[in-house]
This record gives structure tokens, C-alpha cells and sequence, in this order.
């Protein structure tokens, strides 16, 4: 089993950057898949970025070239960089965990507003 805890949240301007972490703890966090999901309200939960225990990466096309996921295995935490962010990325983001069963974090709420 793994627990999960989002922090880096915040509220940010257009155009701005925010980077979320996600804390990984009760499992061998190194042989996890994880990834980042978001939900707006009203919307349903959708990919934002995955990465596999070997490094393996990919990204919805949404936020492809601005966000970048990343993982510390001596650190169990993996990483949501944001770049370049647009009012359309706000949503809460929930980091997830895969090695067949999934584990998902509390969720961390990220506003991109003027």
C-alpha cells in the first residue's frame, strides 16, 4: 500500500508557474507508475501526466510543453511543474499511483486567475 499528500497549490496569475509535490509513503514508491490527474467543477477527472518506474513520460495535449511530471525516488516524491499556466488549468489536482492496484492523494486545489 502507498499513501499520498499533494502540497504546492495556490492561487496564481496567468502566465505564471506553480510546482506540486506529491509525497509517497507505506510502499517501494520506486516501483510505482504515477501520475497527475485534475477535475474541474463540472467536469470529469482527466490525464494530465504520467511517468513510469523506468522514466517513461507522457502528457495530455493540453499541457504538453508547458508542464513537466518528474520523480525523486530517494525522495519518494514525485513532481507536477507548471509552467506557462492559463485560467483553463484550474482544477484540483490529485497525484496517482499505479503497480496494478491505485492509490490516489487528498487533491490540491490550483487557481490561475487575474
Amino acid at each position: 500500500q502507498v499513501q499520498l499528500v499533494e502540497s504546492g497549490g495556490g492561487l496564481v496569475q496567468p502566465g505564471g508557474s506553480l510546482r506540486l509535490s506529491c509525497a509517497a509513503s507505506g510502499s517501494i514508491f520506486s516501483f510505482y507508475a504515477m501520475g497527475w490527474y485534475r477535475q474541474a467543477p463540472g467536469k470529469q477527472r482527466e490525464l494530465v501526466a504520467t511517468i513510469t518506474s523506468g522514466g517513461v513520460t507522457n502528457y495530455a495535449d493540453s499541457v504538453k510543453g508547458r508542464f513537466t511530471i518528474s520523480r525523486d525516488n530517494a525522495k519518494n516524491t514525485a513532481y507536477l511543474q507548471m509552467n506557462s499556466l492559463k485560467p483553463e488549468d484550474t482544477a484540483v489536482y490529485y497525484c496517482h499511483a499505479n503497480r496494478g492496484v491505485a492509490y490516489w492523494g487528498q487533491g490540491t486545489q490550483v487557481t490561475v486567475s487575474s
